[in-house]
């Protein structure tokens, strides 16, 4: 049986507060690493998930503040922080605060909070964290990204795009930094229960088997289940793995 061992190792989990992020969080911590930074744009969000991972191992989680859009911030998070073997870029959303909306009924104004989110995060966080992985010659970088980005979506579009970006930019430093010991990957999600979509089926539990109806498994993802793949990622099991997308998402983009 493959066990997924992180003893010794430090992560950083960005949107750890809820939802995926909280699940990998989790993860991390049971495979045994050492610290699992929490981090998120709600103090109160991080620290109740920390104190939550708390009781399956104490000391092991820590909670983080940062608005992972703004560079300076992110630069604070470093240095409160300090290096991390492994880093999980789990921030992004598809509405960042706008309705789906068709993009020619979109504007400009629209565009910046999808992009900053969803890609501009990832350069930043990643650059201050990656270069320590560099020199220490080992190192684990993992972005969350969705089926958007490989298929294409309506009502979409700026999400899809910006998480294509964040894609392309792990592929491309995949090679620069894979001679050091670092590995960089992506797990592309379908549609997950969690946020707004979570409340809604709430509201309409019907609205899971319409939603469900194009995935070949024909149910909607569940918070948990990304987690063991990107455990998987970060462990010295996936040395040769690198400058991929790995999709978690029921089948969804196989069947179209």
């Amino acid at each position: 049986m493959l066990a997924i061992d992180l003893s010794g190792r430090s992560a950083l989990v960005t949107g750890g507060g809820n939802g995926v992020g909280q699940r990998i969080c989790e993860a991390f911590v049971r495979a045994g690493a050492a610290t699992v930074w929490v981090n998120d744009i709600s103090a109160e969000r991080a620290v109740a998930t920390a104190a939550e991972l708390d009781t399956i191992r104490p000391g092991v989680a820590r909670s983080v503040k940062a608005d992972v859009t703004s560079p300076a911030k992110v630069l604070r998070m470093r240095a409160e922080t300090g290096p991390v073997d492994i880093l999980v870029n789990n921030v992004g959303i598809p509405t960042a605060g706008f309705a789906l909306q068709k993009f020619v009924d979109s504007e400009p104004a629209d565009w910046e909070q999808m992009i900053w989110l969803n890609y501009g995060s990832v350069l930043h966080v990643t650059h201050a964290y990656v270069g320590d992985m560099v020199e220490a010659e080992w190192g684990r970088v993992i972005t969350i990204v969705s089926d958007a980005a490989r298929k294409g979506e309506r009502v979409q579009v700026i999400y899809g795009s910006a998480k294509a970006a964040a894609a392309g930019f792990s592929r491309g430093l995949a090679t620069e930094v894979g001679k050091f010991g670092v590995t960089v990957n992506c797990v592309a999600l379908g549609s997950i229960k969690a946020g707004p979509l979570a409340a809604a089926v709430e509201r309409d539990p019907d609205l899971e088997t319409r939603l469900a109806k194009p995935y070949p498994v024909p149910r909607l993802g569940r918070t948990d289940d990304p987690a063991p793949i990107v455990a998987l990622l970060a462990s010295d099991h996936a040395s040769w793995i690198s400058g991929q997308v790995i999709p978690v998402d029921g089948g969804y983009v196989m069947a179209q």
